[in-house]
């Protein structure tokens, strides 16, 4: 069997970061198989938006090396950068959608920006199809003011995956959610996974989310990657910063 599946299709090595005096980052080593879901797990202030913005180049990194689809990016030029991005998805918290804009519009933006030689026809059916993969019809005409939170993340995805690309990922994505529309946006990253054969990246500080979701889940700690592994070996981390983390859900359950 090849082991183009397994290759790390993200590949993060000793990753410092520092703002003035604080240093953010300290020596982080991931690396994420094609086609799998991380979960980077941790509190407020960990460095968990940080080091996302890292894997995307919207940072440079005082030392180490981001390696995306087996291309080193920190020496990149801005427009060695803007081909990279393109490999990725992104799905923002509370999804970000352009209010004053329909579901189509915001769905077919980046096709707007990036494949201009598309005509009107292509892109309702481009837009058409990747609502169609996260579950919804019939509502490129609506305005997200119209749309369940449930409905408004999926139209999120939809928009993050409408330039077919190899990565996703997910910021906070069940921040502020109610239960119902948690399991609703869990369902949805397992079902892009198992249609899309996406990498997911997600950041988190939702714990039942991610043991729900992950195949390998990092944990951040104070800028420090402390444990990491499938979500059962973690659940019984010997590392105190992350075993009171995780008491505060399995404590509970």
């Amino acid at each position: 069997m090849s082991d183009e599946k397994t290759k790390p299709i993200i590949e993060i090595v000793e990753l410092h970061k520092s703002f003035g005096e604080h240093h953010v980052l300290k020596g982080i080593t991931l690396s994420v198989p094609a086609g799998s879901t991380l979960v980077i797990l941790g509190g407020s202030g960990s460095g968990k938006t940080v080091l996302m913005k890292h894997m995307i180049g919207l940072l440079k990194p005082d030392s180490g090396r981001v390696v995306i689809d087996g291309e080193d990016i920190v020496p990149m030029s801005p427009e060695e950068l803007e081909k990279i991005r393109r490999k990725f998805g992104m799905v923002f918290q509370a999804a970000a959608l352009f209010d004053s804009m329909t579901v189509y519009e915001n769905v077919s933006f980046a096709l707007r920006e990036h494949r201009k030689e598309l005509g009107e026809a292509k892109m309702r059916e481009i837009v058409r199809d990747k609502l169609a993969i996260v579950g919804l019809k019939d509502v490129e005409d609506k305005f997200p003011a119209s749309l369940s939170g449930g409905m408004r993340k999926r139209v999120g995805l939809a928009r993050a995956i409408v330039l077919d690309p190899k990565i996703v990922l997910y910021d906070e994505p069940t921040t502020g959610l109610d239960p119902i529309t948690t399991d609703y946006v869990d369902e949805m990253i397992l079902d892009a996974k198992k249609q899309l054969g996406v990498t997911s990246v997600v950041i988190s500080h939702d714990i039942a989310s991610a043991f729900k979701v992950a195949d390998n889940i990092a944990f951040l700690y104070q800028g420090e990657i402390v444990d990491q592994g499938h979500p059962s070996t973690l659940r019984h981390t010997q590392h105190p910063g992350a075993k009171l983390f995780l008491q505060t859900w399995f404590g509970k359950n």
